[in-house]
């Protein structure tokens, strides 16, 4: 079941994608798929907690697990099967699924772009696009990717409990 997004979100969502793939398709073109451009890119990745602006290290992993604790609480008062599973066993829309976890962590990837962007002008003086891209979804779009489903499960164990149309829990 996706969720009933505003229009902003969708529009934000869109954005959030699009600027995603163009950063990837961009910096594909631009320098490569080759081993040392990986090698290069994980490398770079691998030494920012240290660098500038490594507050957004923890900001957008943390802003990631409260959507995914609201999304999970949400899942399981509507019964719907974990986040995760559902996109790997293909249970339920798994299109709409996906999309649904875009929309809600469509603010913290474009900030998470956004935070990239400076910190390679300010790091490298110069940018590369899908390294952007790269980090914007490792650190907000994969941890709520991962909790989502662990958050609905506790959710249950807590006690919260789907309701049928018809009354009955």
């Amino acid at each position: 079941m996706a969720r009933s997004a505003t229009r902003m979100q969708l529009v934000l969502a869109q954005i959030a994608l699009a600027l995603v793939v163009i950063f990837a398709l961009v910096g594909a073109f631009l320098h490569g798929l080759s081993a040392d451009v990986w090698d290069r890119v994980f490398r770079s990745i691998a030494e920012r907690p240290g660098g500038p602006m490594t507050f957004r290290f923890i900001l957008q992993p943390v802003m990631a697990a409260v959507l995914a604790a609201i999304d999970g609480v949400r899942d399981a008062r509507s019964g719907t099967p974990p986040y995760f599973w559902s996109l790997v066993t293909g249970s339920g829309a798994r299109t709409d699924r996906l999309y649904d976890g875009i929309i809600a962590t469509a603010r913290v990837i474009l900030l998470g772009l956004v935070m990239d962007v400076a910190y390679q002008l300010i790091e490298f003086k110069t940018f590369y696009p899908g390294e952007a891209a790269i980090v914007a979804v490792l650190l907000a779009f994969v941890p709520y990717l991962l909790l989502r489903g662990p958050f609905e499960r506790l959710a249950r164990l807590w006690g919260v409990t789907h309701s049928s149309k018809d009354g009955k829990a």
